[in-house]
């Protein structure tokens, strides 16, 4: 591995943070996927916490660590001479998406500022395989990278105060899918009716870091539709293993 990277650092009492290199790209991601399973394997036995970012991870203890010193001694023995494998197939998940005007608030504005029209946006927007780089802000709200560069818009100055369940956004570079309502200022184009995190549900977010996401477009009629069979409980991801 890189002798100046992973870099290790103590942060506080209870947490270590290991940091890689300051870019976003599938092969740094391929890295803090594979070192986080690592740690989790190599402390299975101990109560810690693994969460990664684009770049960095932060393992996470539920007690004071005794001796930091022997902590961080530990895992630059647990990288050294670690020999990056790649994930074997990540899941790819179809997701359904209405671009509706009703719905996609901000699809004028992002076609009058791109100058694009609304069958380019939604083109545009379904046709990559989007990586799952990272879960956050919100739990399961999917950071997704991949997104067309005629795409990009810049996120609102002034934030909505709500932003609807399952609405779709984009923000500068990303896309991603508001998993609860709240407030938000990532520019809405669509809704989808997909339930991402249910706190009941073993795990809470079954989409993963590291996971493909594909959008699919759907008719105003066929969301209802979708939203109905998922009250009903008879709604199932379509999802594939990604061989791409």
């Amino acid at each position: 591995m890189n002798s100046k990277f992973p870099r290790i650092r103590v942060m506080g009492e209870r947490a270590i943070l290991v940091e890689f290199e300051t870019e976003i790209s599938e092969s740094i991601l391929q890295k803090v996927l594979f070192l986080k399973k690592k740690i989790e394997d190599h402390y299975h036995k101990v109560n810690v916490e693994v969460i990664n970012t684009y770049n960095s991870l932060l393992v996470y203890y539920d007690h004071t660590i005794d001796n930091v010193y022997n902590e961080v001694l530990a895992l630059e023995d647990l990288f050294q001479g670690t020999k990056i494998t790649k994930k074997s197939y990540p899941q790819l998940y179809n997701i359904p998406v209405c671009y509706d005007a009703e719905l996609g608030l901000d699809l004028k504005l992002l076609s009058k500022e791109n100058n694009l029209s609304l069958e380019q946006i939604i083109g545009l927007h379904t046709h990559p395989f989007y990586t799952v780089f990272f879960i956050g802000f919100l739990p399961g709200f999917l950071y997704l990278g991949g997104l067309d560069k005629k795409l990009q818009i810049s996120r609102k100055i002034q934030p909505r105060m709500l932003v609807q369940k399952g609405a779709v956004g984009i923000g500068e570079n990303q896309t991603g899918i508001y998993p609860k309502s709240s407030p938000g200022g990532w520019q809405i184009i669509g809704n989808s009716p997909v339930p991402l995190f249910d706190k009941n549900r073993l795990p809470p977010c079954e989409i993963l870091a590291g996971d493909k996401v594909k959008f699919y477009q759907v008719s105003k009629s066929e969301f209802e539709k979708i939203s109905e069979e998922i009250k009903q409980g008879k709604f199932q991801f379509k999802k594939t293993n990604y061989e791409g």
